[in-house]
């Protein structure tokens, strides 16, 4: 998977330039690709991709059910809305909203009940790094999440490692960095799930990716693919996607 995240980017004029770009596109390779626009964007997101199988549309956040709270949106809405995918997580929910790992957790599984897929992110900030405390860190963040996944609800996940300090920074992990993290994940994953999901489940990178470095990246033997900001906003992104191979 190689997944675009917006963020709270785009005029109509340049989301319509870079959808017309996205709709030609062609990957010649098994790969899903997702385009999580701002909520503003998602109709005409979806009416320019429409038809080309190639692509997925997802909102970047969502809460669990309807009712008093105001400025937000839920989950059975964006079912409602076509919206098969969101992104939960993200470490500026984290950071600038406060949301706990058991508040993530508890997005994903009501994201699922509503029969979302879900993006779920994880990573570390530079302080928790230094303090070797990276896998500290991503696997309590992953624990809250699959302490409460309903059986069978694997094929409809997928994990983003994001550091902190590499998200629109410039800085990037290394690959053999990344590989060391989500090898961590994957283990930790198969020791708490089973072999078989954990051979199955799709983690992605994230973090300053670009054209540039997406190749070296994906050779990584446990890197699955791509969640990917401040480029995704360019036709750089596709050949991103290329690097996905």
């Amino acid at each position: 998977m190689v997944a675009a995240n917006w963020k709270c980017n785009g005029t109509k004029a340049s989301v319509d330039e870079l959808l017309q770009s996205f709709a030609q596109a062609k990957a010649g390779h098994p790969v899903e690709c997702v385009v999580a626009p701002p909520l503003l964007h998602i109709p005409a997101t979806q009416a320019a991709l429409k038809g080309n199988a190639l692509w997925a549309v997802a909102a970047q956040n969502c809460i669990a059910a309807d009712g008093a709270f105001t400025g937000e949106v839920s989950a059975p809405m964006l079912k409602d809305f076509g919206v098969p995918w969101v992104i939960l997580g993200h470490s500026e929910r984290r950071s600038l909203y406060g949301e706990s790992n058991g508040i993530v957790a508890a997005k994903v599984k009501a994201a699922l009940a509503a029969g979302l897929k879900v993006i779920v992110c994880v990573g570390e900030s530079l302080e928790q790094r230094e303090q070797d405390k990276t896998m500290e860190v991503v696997l309590a963040q992953m624990a809250a999440v699959v302490e409460i996944l309903p059986d069978g609800s694997w094929p409809s996940v997928v994990l983003a490692y994001e550091p902190v300090w590499a998200i629109g920074t410039g800085k990037v992990a290394t690959p053999e960095q990344a590989q060391v993290v989500h090898a961590g994940m994957r283990t930790w994953l198969a020791e708490k799930t089973s072999p078989e999901i954990a051979a199955a489940a799709r983690i992605l990178y994230g973090g300053s990716v670009k054209s540039g470095n997406a190749a070296s990246l994906y050779e990584q033997p446990d890197i699955n693919g791509f969640l990917v900001g401040g480029a995704s906003l360019t036709p750089d992104f596709l050949a991103i996607i290329a690097a996905a191979k």
